[in-house]
């Protein structure tokens, strides 16, 4: 995926406009597609900011989304089940089918942490205490 235009950038180009150059002479003078400098001009007019638009998914978004609460607390409920026992779980109340990894990774977002043994390895369980930041 592409950077954003610079914020340096985007002023020249936008000033470029304001003191009457055409949009595509800026674009061509800033060596920036025209449709930048049009998508610049347009953003500066519609939201009085030059700052780009937030990247990425909306957070809270996706297929896992509406079952997280659901998850957890069967997680709490449960410590020590599986991702695969978690996913057919899943598959069972919900209809809903999902790798395991998936649910790993929402789990370790939401601050379970995989507990380790004393010979080093996994013991399976999770632990339902959030990890400190």
């Amino acid at each position: 995926m592409a950077q954003p235009v610079s914020m340096d950038l985007r002023r020249r180009v936008v000033n470029a406009i304001a003191k009457g150059k055409s949009r595509r002479a800026a674009a061509v003078q800033f060596e920036v597609a025209p449709s930048t400098a049009v998508r610049l001009q347009q953003r500066l007019d519609r939201t009085g900011s030059l700052e780009p638009g937030r990247r990425g998914r909306p957070a809270g978004s996706g297929k896992l989304a509406p079952y997280r609460d659901r998850i957890i607390n069967k997680v709490k409920e449960q410590p020590d089940i599986t991702m695969p026992d978690l996913a057919s779980w899943l598959i069972e109340r919900e209809g809903i089918s999902v790798d395991p990894s998936n649910l790993s990774k929402l789990l370790c977002k939401a601050g379970f942490t995989y507990k380790k043994n004393a010979d080093g390895g996994g013991t399976g369980a999770r632990r339902c205490q959030p990890r400190a930041r």
